[in-house]
């Protein structure tokens, strides 16, 4: 594989707004291209960036006791999940069962562009990857090489314009692209480039990134891609699909996973988690090196260094509650992380127990962990279903807890007069877990103990995760005796900071901790949002409808002064 930096080619400036335009594709249309052109983890040279924490957040919260939310509403969501695939036959349909392995990174949206003959044909929809996909759309997308998307929008509706990959003109070809992450500094580029004459389409920071490329004046076509890149702030795991290339980019930080894969046939793949690489037959080759841009085309495989390499900050919720336990993210393991953190808990806050029972899906790998170590019985004492969707009819009178009780069920014959240990991967609003606890005291458990395989939460995240903001995060507001008297325990422990860090070892500091720690690598600017990605959920309108509050300090003044201008 050959390896080129940045310096090795001359890229012009970037052009004026009216130097380029960029056409902006609908959902499910066909572009024809206006030209024609010519398992081992690896670890990489690290140096420390922190910045300062973030602070006065608006709140949009809703009161706790006035709304009782579906059992996923009180969990951190990751936002999207890509894939993209290069020199298979079948590049759309390998694209289509990777989507179904990283469903759990977005259940809302899915789409898949692939390229035949030049053109550029797209298939997106708003729903699971089953519902989106039928072998009739499947059968609309031939060609070897495609990239495809799952997304979760949080605030707004899930409308099919913000549904990924976008596709895109621009005056020398086109372009699609599928992007999981955040973008900081979303809302300045955005009005720079409005400033300057371009016209968006959706709410997604994605778009920003399109609009780089179109006017950008490098040569060739991935320098756009990292010119555009050294104007984002934030995190981005992407992958692009033009004509003749795949290229996969990743931000300096490395704050989103993003790996590579092949097959036996020689096809390169691209996506979030090894999980996907796992279904398709697809062998792990390496991570996407934060801070690189990845090439992909009929000459093989090729990398430019997009900038400088930092300190890594990968995020290291991926270990404990979004990425799948068979997945390798960030070169570990996640099954062997999440059992590790439940061993650690059973060491430090042991408790006379009967049986060690786990919220499902997330909290089953520590609890093995806490179990084993604690030499203790674990049991299913909770059933999860897994047919419900976001929306229900719940009847006239009342059901207390009843969007927990939809997705769980207690077992009275695992719980009734036991002393139970109950392991979650995470507390948020404290509103799951009170309404958790009270379900297996009526189940008859005679004590409940509930453990958390992660560090308290007091921070929200600014690069593509849906969190709430600080003044809705319990351990934010409580001590860890209020949350046990709030949720009704008998007692209550989460896995201490410092042994998280203990753990990781060398690597401890390659991983983001912003939401323990109230410190973030990259700084957001301006308005950013409340609660979730504010700029990929589908809202419409100007950016004052959109939800957020204004940063204090240093930006804030500065805008005071433009103002005053």
């Amino acid at each position: 594989m050959a390896t080129y930096t940045a310096s090795a080619f001359t890229a012009a400036a970037a052009a004026t707004a009216c130097g380029a335009r960029l056409s902006f594709v609908p959902p499910s249309t066909r572009i024809q291209f206006l030209h024609q052109s010519p398992k081992s983890y690896q670890r990489f040279p690290r140096t420390t960036l922190c910045k300062s924490p973030i602070s006065d957040i608006v709140s949009t919260a809703a009161e706790d006791g006035n709304f009782d939310a579906p059992f996923d509403f009180d969990k951190p969501r990751e936002e999207c999940g890509v894939v993209g695939i290069y020199g298979d036959p079948e590049a759309s349909r390998l694209c289509y069962l990777a989507l179904h392995a990283l469903q759990h990174r977005g259940q809302e949206g899915a789409g898949i562009v692939a390229v035949n003959e030049g053109v550029l044909q797209s298939v997106t929809g708003v729903g699971l990857v089953s519902e989106v996909f039928q072998q009739s759309k499947l059968d609309k997308l031939p060609g070897d090489r495609a990239i495809g998307h799952v997304r979760y929008s949080t605030a707004g509706a899930s409308m099919l314009k913000n549904v990924q990959p976008f596709v895109a003109g621009y005056r020398f070809g086109s372009v699609g692209v599928a992007h999981n992450g955040n973008l900081v500094n979303y809302q300045i580029l955005r009005e720079e480039l409005e400033d300057s004459g371009s016209i968006f389409n959706t709410t997604s920071d994605t778009e920003v990134v399109l609009h780089l490329i179109a006017i950008s004046k490098a040569r060739p076509f991935f320098m756009r891609i990292v010119e555009a890149c050294n104007k984002l702030q934030g995190a981005y795991s992407m992958v692009f699909l033009t004509e003749d290339k795949l290229v996969a980019v990743r931000d300096p930080y490395g704050f989103r996973p993003l790996v590579m894969g092949r097959r036996s046939n020689g096809a390169v793949v691209f996506a979030s988690e090894t999980c996907a690489l796992d279904l398709i037959e697809a062998t792990y080759e390496k991570e996407v090196p934060p801070g690189e841009v990845m090439i992909v085309d009929k000459e093989g495989v090729s990398s430019v260094c997009l900038m400088p390499h930092p300190q890594p900050k990968s995020c290291i919720f991926e270990h404990i509650y979004f990425s799948m336990p068979n997945s390798i993210v960030f070169g570990r393991s996640v099954y062997e992380s999440r059992r590790a953190f439940g061993e650690i808990l059973a060491t430090e806050s042991p408790v006379d127990c009967d049986v060690v029972i786990a919220v499902p899906d997330s909290g089953v790998v520590a609890a093995l962990g806490y179990a084993s170590k604690a030499g203790v019985v674990f049991q299913q004492g909770l059933i999860r279903s897994h047919y419900v969707g976001r929306t229900f009819i719940e009847p006239s009178q009342k059901i207390r807890d009843f969007g927990v009780k939809l997705k769980l069920s207690p077992v009275r014959a695992v719980l009734e007069g036991k002393r139970v240990v109950v392991v979650d991967d995470s507390i948020v609003r404290g509103t799951t877990s009170s309404k958790i606890v009270r379900l297996l005291k009526e189940a008859g458990a005679k004590e409940v103990h509930m453990r958390i395989a992660s560090p308290p939460i007091i921070g929200s995240c600014y690069y593509g995760v849906d969190t709430p903001s600080p003044e809705e995060l319990i351990s934010n507001r409580m001590s860890v005796e209020e949350i046990r008297v709030y949720i009704q325990s008998d007692s209550l422990a989460f896995l201490s900071f410092d042994s998280l860090q203990k753990y990781l070892g060398e690597d401890s500091s390659s991983f983001c901790y912003a939401c323990y720690s109230g410190k973030y690598p990259v700084e957001p600017m301006g308005k950013v949002k409340r609660i979730g990605d504010f700029v990929d959920d589908g809202l419409s309108g100007s950016m004052e409808s959109i939800g957020g509050g204004w940063l204090h300090g240093a930006n804030e003044k500065e805008m005071v002064k433009q103002d005053n201008n």
